[in-house]
């Protein structure tokens, strides 16, 4: 009761920054920012390499660093789906293991990994996988006939994206020219 009065008090406060004229108050490290099934996504601040420390469970499970982009699917993935994965250390581009096949058993991460471009559809609470320097992680919120939603910290303020979906003789692509490596999934 007390955050959702917290958090319409601050909506309050933004509506009426907006009114005034004024900029909207900008957010702290830590705030939430969205949430999915019940999950926060936090705000990491403006340089999306800087670490908070360690975020544990209560009951001591690692997380990851506050509030990294894989902090929040693992945490997403213990507390909604109560999987722990077997290697959670590493970067988010770590998360997919190119030697995996399409529709393979990816047994660092406990779940079934499937590639950008194979014969299976991305499904929400799926956890997909971006290259670069770092990589970056998301969870899938909502696949739709030809976009998918994602959701993620540490992009800033921006914690969704939607992505084109296609597919092309049973084969499903996530992306137009460039896109993710590929999805997990947890076993069912």
């Amino acid at each position: 009761m007390i955050r959702i009065f917290a958090r319409s008090v601050g909506l309050f406060l933004i509506v009426m920054a907006a009114h005034a004229g004024e900029k909207p108050p900008a957010p702290a490290i830590g705030d939430e920012l969205d949430r999915y099934k019940e999950v926060p996504v936090y705000f990491n601040g403006n340089d999306i390499a800087t670490s908070h420390g360690m975020h544990l469970s209560q009951k001591g499970f690692y997380y990851g660093q506050k509030w990294q982009c894989v902090e929040f699917v693992k945490r997403f993935l213990h507390d909604v789906k109560g999987h722990v994965m077997p290697d959670g250390y590493g970067h988010a581009k770590d998360y997919f293991d190119d030697s995996v096949p399409d529709g393979g058993w990816n047994e660092a991460r406990g779940m079934f990994q499937y590639r950008n471009g194979g014969k299976y559809k991305p499904q929400p609470d799926d956890l997909i996988v971006f290259d670069g320097k770092y990589g970056h992680v998301a969870i899938v919120t909502e696949v739709k006939a030809d976009t998918i939603e994602i959701i993620q910290q540490n992009r800033k303020l921006k914690t969704r994206e939607t992505h084109a979906l296609t597919e092309k003789d049973a084969h499903w692509r996530v992306g137009e020219k460039t896109g993710p490596l590929g999805w997990l999934r947890v076993k069912s």
